[in-house]
């Protein structure tokens, strides 16, 4: 393989959550007033630290979100991952099973916070395959995506120089922040169309076909 590093996305790459995040971040954003689709999550904010979600109600209506906005945010998160029996993206354990056999490095940089990762993976299993010291937050940085320190930061503490990294994505703003990190990435098309994933390295709608592109 080509790269020393691969950098996952969390969310819609790793765990199947996508669909179940936006709608519970849908659903309490038209509780408080502002009225959003799951259409409209998944174009603003899918992808994107929950900063996001603070900046762009104020921008829109000139009203902040209560002061305990992310923390129910997650609890109501939390819940539907449980209830609605949350799963891994299908080939996600072959696909690491196979980095692991080859010796290469891989890790998680995602939008999500620490407990939101950590939960993804105790629900789904994935949490077997990282140490805790392989899985980085938008927490640990100062901007989320698409600003490219979490992916610097990843790299950083992963001993890995930022080119010979690869991001695996699966929205725009991380591919917009993989590509400001100087880093190559695909775009996984389970969900995103791939014209909506401009200036990646390459497209894959199936987990089977990413170690061919990576080779």
């Amino acid at each position: 393989m080509r790269y020393e590093l691969v950098i996952f996305d969390n969310d819609g790459v790793l765990v199947d959550s996508e669909p179940i995040s936006n709608t519970v971040l849908a659903g309490y954003l038209t509780e408080l007033g502002h009225p959003t689709s799951y259409e409209e999550s998944l174009r603003d904010y899918m992808g994107a630290a929950v900063h996001r979600v603070h900046d762009l109600v104020d921008e829109r209506s000139s009203q902040k979100l209560p002061a305990d906005f992310d923390e129910e945010l997650h609890r109501r998160t939390i819940a539907a991952f449980q209830a609605e029996q949350l799963a891994a993206v299908d080939g996600v354990e072959e696909l690491l099973g196979e980095l692991v056999a080859d010796g290469v490095a891989y890790c998680v940089a995602s939008s999500g916070s620490h407990q939101k990762i950590a939960a993804g993976h105790r629900n789904t299993g994935l949490d077997q395959w990282f140490e805790e010291e392989w899985i980085f937050s938008s927490e640990d940085v100062g901007r989320g995506k698409p600003a490219p320190d979490l992916f610097l930061h990843a790299a950083e503490r992963m001993g890995v120089a930022p080119e010979r990294c690869v991001v695996i994505e699966d929205s725009p703003l991380g591919v917009e922040a993989a590509r400001a990190a100087g880093m190559d990435v695909y775009g996984f098309t389970s969900m995103m169309p791939a014209d909506r994933l401009a200036g990646v390295t390459g497209h894959f709608s199936d987990m089977s076909q990413l170690p061919k592109l990576l080779a």
